[in-house]
């Protein structure tokens, strides 16, 4: 993976907690996959979204369900034609003002035109690194 790759994710990251919707879709493949593991914290099942107008509805979901939601990656590791993203989020209920903290990784599947055709979230640090091939 290049450096262009890993700032495509960083700029994703940071259009999500902007809720830029479509400043996300920029950095997201057309066919992008999305599995999202927040939803497993409030007693759901994890999310997966497809195209750009899963993208859209998971942003809805998300809009119902919480008022504030944080991602904080302060680790993103090149694993050439994917990224692993590290660290925490934050989200406070939209009806309950309940907070949530929860570590937090993705694992980003990049296109040639730095481009996520695939993202994997996971609630534990560990099963990442191992959804990776790496150890923890």
């Amino acid at each position: 993976m290049s450096r262009e790759n890993v700032e495509a994710v960083k700029r994703a990251v940071a259009a999500m907690n902007r809720r830029d919707v479509e400043a996300v879709l920029r950095e997201f493949d057309p066919a992008i996959e999305v599995h999202m593991a927040l939803q497993e914290l409030v007693g759901g099942v994890a999310g997966v979204y497809h195209g750009h107008d899963g993208v859209r509805e998971y942003f809805r979901d998300m809009d119902d369900a919480f008022a504030e939601v944080e991602i904080d990656f302060t680790e993103i590791r090149d694993l050439g034609d994917r990224a692993l993203a590290i660290g925490s989020f934050r989200t406070r209920g939209r009806h309950s003002g309940a907070v949530v903290e929860s570590p937090v990784a993705a694992l980003v599947d990049v296109d040639d035109d730095s481009k996520a055709t695939r993202v994997l979230t996971y609630l534990d640090r560990n099963e990442a690194l191992e959804a990776a091939g790496l150890r923890g």
